[in-house]
């Protein structure tokens, strides 16, 4: 069995490192990227089978990740979870266009909804 590859993107380095703990205790192969310029250099070299996304990152949103994500064939297939606090903003039936599959609300989520949204896309 392969392991499955999840790229976190989140500039918030103490939450990366705890979903990533919580993934890689799951059996996920993780890698962080701190924002969008690490994250195309990080999928380009890992192809992450998901993409766990921040919506507000520093210098830039996760919309411009996103849009570079769908402008290519082998990348717009990658499924995005959205993990942000603007949740209750954002309709994933607008967002779903740009391959986001869930969207889990940074302020109500628990530690394992990280691991259980990531199953559910995969």
């Amino acid at each position: 069995m392969t392991t499955r590859s999840v790229l976190i993107v989140e500039d918030d380095a103490w939450l990366a490192e705890q979903q990533a703990r919580i993934l890689t205790k799951a059996g996920y192969k993780v890698t962080i990227s701190p924002h969008p310029i690490v994250a195309i250099k990080a999928i380009d070299s890992v192809r992450p089978d998901v993409i766990v996304l921040d919506v507000l990152l520093t210098g830039s949103t996760a919309f411009a990740l996103l849009h570079e994500l769908q402008s290519y064939g082998d990348t717009g297939s990658i499924p995005v979870i959205l993990c942000t606090n603007l949740a209750g903003e954002l309709s994933l039936e607008d967002i779903e266009p740009y391959g986001v599959r869930r969207i889990l609300d940074k302020t109500t989520m628990l530690p394992d909804d990280v691991v259980a949204a990531v199953r559910s896309v995969l």
